[in-house]
This record gives structure tokens, C-alpha cells and sequence, in this order.
């Protein structure tokens, strides 16, 4: 099989998976994706090592881009989407986002993968230890202009790690009282333009490094693009039924440690 080809099914393999989890978990699958795709990036020698953890982010933020739209048009379908604040807290993570981008190609690759690590390390120990807390103390929403600081970094660290910003966005909603819905409504939407103003950095950045007719678009690399999304917008929505009969606390917990153990597998590698 030619190697174009497999690379393509092993990342359509890898969004099947991706979509399911993210369905079932309400988390960006980018958690999955950028270890998962910088070894077989790697191990088909599609670009230079120490660009392969930049490509895999932006090529998860290229991804995202979809599965988001789907994820988001279905909450706002429910009503989950609180439009009072979605627009000041898309601004911040559109901006957040879009100097991450060039900022991320910038950086030693080590840096970047480090920072990936940490993030994740600390995102799996919230899930592992987590638990429902007192929500009985109401916390008002800061004025519009911290809210915007506030979500500027969030999505900026979310494009830097190739995250669509659930993951970071649904617990500093829901900290200033927000309800958990529409807390994960409000996160979809905004991931579409985490990864969208993320996806147009890396590109930009990275269209002086690789060529389209050698399948990226800057650092996105197209092939693999294509593999996660044409199974992942299909399999998200399976995911997103089967939390009704699966005991997803169990899941959360295995899911964490998992990530625990490929955060430590890039920071060591």
C-alpha cells in the first residue's frame, strides 16, 4: 500500500476514535490527536523531527474546525448557547488564538512540546480528580473587559497545544456560575474559532516552510487533515448517544490516566 494511502487510513483510524471520545466526553479531540499524529508523522517522515509536534497541533486545529461546527449547531439547536456572552468571549480566544499561532512557530520545538505536556498533565488530573465541588456559592461574571483578557489567554494556550478549548473554557465558565450546559455550549461555539484563528496562524506562519503541492497548507499538513475529519464528524454523534447507557465517570477517569501517560511519553521523548 502506498504510503500516502496508509497514512491516510491509520489517521482516519485515529479520527474514529477521536470523534467517538469526544462525543461521548465533551472534550476537544486534540488531546488525542496531537500525540497520536506526531507518531505517525514521524514515523513516515512527512516532515523534519523537530517540526512534527507544531504540524500535528495545527493539523488538530485544522480538524477541530469541523467537528466543532457540528458540535456547536447541535447546542445552539438545544438552546445551549448563551449569545448574551458567547460574542465578548469568542473575541478573546479569536485573539488569544491567532498570535498563539505565530507565537507556537516561534518557539524551540522542545518548548512547544513541553508546554503541550504540562497542559494536558494538569487538565487529566482535574478529570481524575475532579469532583462536583460546591457550586452553592454564586460568582458574578466579570465585567466584559476582564471576561475578554480572561478568554484571550485560554485561547491562546488552546491553540498552542491544538485544542479546540473545551477542556479550559467549561471549567472557568462554570466557576463564575454559568450553568454546565450552557457552559459546554458556549466552549463548541468558541471552538470553532479557536481553531479557526489558530488554524490561520499556523498557516500563515508555516507557508514559507512547506509548499501545497507537497500537501500543507503552512504547517497543516492535508492528508492527515482529510483522515481524522472524514470519519470524526460521524462518529462524534455516536459517542454523544452512548453517554446515555455507558458509565462515563469510569471512562473520564481511564481516559485521564491515559493521557497522563502520553503527556509523560512527549515530554520524555
Amino acid at each position: 500500500m502506498n504510503d500516502i494511502v496508509l497514512l491516510v487510513v491509520m489517521c482516519a483510524l485515529l479520527g474514529s476514535g477521536v470523534g467517538f471520545l469526544a462525543g461521548l466526553l465533551g472534550i476537544g479531540g486534540g488531546l488525542v490527536i496531537v500525540p497520536i499524529l506526531s507518531v505517525i508523522l514521524l514515523h513516515f517522515q512527512v516532515l523534519p523531527a523537530e517540526q512534527v509536534v507544531i504540524c500535528a497541533i495545527a493539523t488538530s486545529l485544522a480538524s477541530i474546525l469541523f467537528t466543532s461546527t457540528s458540535s456547536a449547531l447541535a447546542h445552539h439547536r438545544n438552546g445551549n448557547v448563551p449569545w448574551e456572552l458567547a460574542p465578548w468571549i469568542m473575541t478573546g480566544v479569536a485573539l488569544g488564538a491567532l498570535v498563539s499561532g505565530f507565537l507556537a512557530a516561534l518557539l524551540p520545538e522542545q518548548v512547544v512540546r513541553i508546554v503541550f505536556a504540562v497542559s494536558v498533565v494538569l487538565i487529566a488530573l482535574k478529570m481524575l480528580f475532579g469532583g462536583k465541588g460546591d457550586n452553592s456559592t454564586e460568582r458574578a461574571m466579570p465585567n466584559k473587559g476582564l471576561l475578554t483578557v480572561l478568554t484571550t489567554l485560554t485561547g491562546g494556550l488552546s491553540a498552542m497545544i491544538g485544542i479546540g478549548g473545551g477542556a479550559l473554557l467549561v471549567p472557568l465558565l462554570t466557576f463564575f456560575s454559568v450553568d454546565m450546559k450552557k457552559a459546554i455550549g458556549c466552549a463548541s461555539a468558541c471552538g470553532i474559532v479557536i481553531a479557526l484563528s489558530g488554524s490561520v496562524g499556523y498557516i500563515t506562519s508555516g507557508s514559507a516552510d512547506f509548499a501545497l503541492s507537497d500537501g500543507f497548507a503552512g504547517f497543516v499538513y492535508l492528508p492527515a487533515l482529510f483522515g481524522i475529519v472524514c470519519t470524526s464528524w460521524f462518529t462524534a454523534p455516536l459517542g454523544a448517544k452512548a453517554t446515555q447507557s455507558l458509565p462515563v465517570a469510569v471512562i473520564k477517569k481511564i481516559f485521564a490516566a491515559l493521557l497522563l501517560a502520553m503527556a509523560t511519553n512527549m515530554a520524555l521523548s
